[in-house]
């Protein structure tokens, strides 16, 4: 360890016994949880606000840290250190760990213990990396689980629903990590969630799902195609809407990021550091861990190829969009997003509507637009760089071209304006792909644009209650197609739930 640590009396987790008093311990973070406020009912009509994070101190211990307090203690306390940081922790409470009913909710750990931090007598401060040792830095890259312990991503899919609930732990590499996605529940309560798309060599497209501010902190920290993570301890569940599997982190879930055991050689530390069985039915992690670095070689190899194959992925919603049965009118869509604002989560039918405004032969118009490679997102035209996976702009990624329009949609009841309509379902929905698009006349792109704004269509769309946008709705279009006659008048009422 570093000379001013060198001479600290800490105490190593190994160690821990509930009788000891004066402890000092140093650590690094691991996972880390949200401030969250409950009411106290001690106190009726004030609060109580609570957090916990994980601490590390060798390969084989680590323990859960709570506390409880006042939101001006705690909210300070929780936003003074993230994960990865080394933390010291002085006069923490011991308390002896009820393992059945704790691990329900908090990360699985080695130790019998673990520890409360008291707003009156306990301290963590918050080390400089400079002045830690690198053994205990490198303790972030070592997964928290046997190394061999994990599902690769086909052998998810492949499970299907027999995993359906369970709760295992995943190696993959980031394809792409969404912006942020802020809320306001019904009953007034502000939430979060950002989408991070996840592959490996044997499946393209994976999507994990982040709920709290911590994990998306962690989150945008990833480099797209240049990170591969180790997360133990996801939920896995069946989307039935995207017609696939996907993970969600969750309060016992604790992602190491680029698990490499090449970069550390473990030895004691500078104080008298006791190795010790850890408890039984706990397995030591396994220091080798070549599968992450086998799929970090790879995504590093193929990182620019296969890109035209991949343009579904990025841009087409992974529905199948034979799972969307209500139909509605456009009012009565209306009405639902407005039975549904402040929820996050999206809604699915089918309209039959007229397309009455597709702006594709104005030349003032941006119809088709570049898209990075890496992630999808559109790229800057200014700059010619991606800003989200590209933060540094200090290298340029590849693009490729992808229809990116706004639509109008009516039927007799009503206009849903600005309808996005774009990637391979806008190549579809036209009948042409962007190069042969950009190769028409003008005159050639006005006749293209009638062949839709004179036939109903039967349309399913993805739809998102949200302030921000016209008419408190986001709509994506799903697939968009020329409906028979017979079915769509069949359908002119709606059928959908409102």
């Amino acid at each position: 360890m570093a000379n001013s640590f060198a001479s600290k009396n800490f105490t190593a987790l190994s160690d821990l016994h509930p009788n000891m008093a004066n402890l000092k311990i140093i650590g690094i973070v691991i996972g880390k949880t949200d401030v969250k406020g409950f009411p106290d009912r001690k106190n009726i009509g004030s609060e109580r606000y609570t957090f916990s994070f994980t601490i590390r101190d060798s390969p084989a211990h680590f323990v859960n840290v709570s506390s409880w307090g006042s939101e001006d203690y705690i909210r300070p306390l929780s936003e003074n250190f993230k994960v990865g940081e080394c933390v010291i922790i002085e006069n923490p409470l011991i308390q002896r760990k009820e393992t059945e009913r704790e691990e329900k909710f908090s990360p699985a750990t080695p130790s019998n213990w673990k520890l409360l931090l008291s707003e009156s007598h306990s301290m963590v401060k918050v080390c400089s990396p400079y002045e830690v040792d690198t053994k205990l830095l490198s303790l972030i890259h070592l997964p928290v689980k046997e190394s061999r312990d994990y599902y690769s991503l086909t052998d998810i899919v492949a499970n299907g629903h027999n995993l359906d609930g369970r709760i295992i732990n995943v190696l993959a590499a980031v394809r792409s990590v969404g912006e942020p996605k802020y809320f306001t529940t019904s009953d007034r309560r502000k939430g979060q969630r950002c989408e991070v798309k996840l592959f490996d060599e044997t499946e393209p497209s994976f999507t994990m799902t982040c709920w709290d501010n911590e994990s998306i902190l962690l989150a945008q920290s990833w480099m797209a195609r240049e990170t591969v993570i180790f997360a133990s301890d996801v939920r896995i569940n069946f989307n039935k809407f995207q017609n696939c599997m996907a993970a969600t982190v969750i309060s016992k879930t604790i992602i190491t990021t680029n698990p490499d055991a090449r970069r550390w050689h473990w030895i004691p530390w500078d104080w008298s550091y006791s190795w010790c069985e850890p408890p039984c039915g706990f397995q030591e992690p396994n220091l080798d861990t070549p599968e992450a670095n086998i799929l970090l070689n790879y995504i590093r190899e193929n990182k620019e190829t296969n890109v035209a194959d991949e343009i579904d992925s990025y841009l087409k919603e992974s529905i199948n969009v034979n799972t969307i049965v209500d139909v509605y009118t456009v009012e009565q869509l209306k009405v639902k997003a407005l039975r549904s604002e402040g929820k996050a989560d999206p809604f699915y039918g089918i309209l039959y509507a007229y397309i009455s405004t597709l702006n594709i032969d104005d030349e003032t118009t941006k119809v088709v637009r570049n898209r990075c490679s890496s992630c999808g997102y559109i790229v800057n035209e200014a700059s010619n760089t991606c800003t989200i996976c590209n933060k540094d702009s200090s290298r340029l990624k590849s693009v490729f071209l992808s229809f990116d329009l706004l639509v109008d949609l009516t039927d007799h009841t009503g206009t849903l304006h600005s309808c996005s309509l774009t990637g391979s379902i806008a190549e579809e929905t036209l009948g042409c792909t962007t190069n042969e698009f950009l190769a028409m006349t003008n005159e050639q792109r006005t006749k293209l644009k009638w062949q839709f704004l004179l036939e109903r269509s039967k349309i399913y769309l993805k739809l998102i209650s949200s302030h921000r946008a016209r008419a408190g709705l986001k709509v994506s279009i799903l697939s968009c197609k020329l409906a028979d006659p017979t079915e769509a008048s069949r359908n002119l009422a709606g059928q959908g739930h409102t």
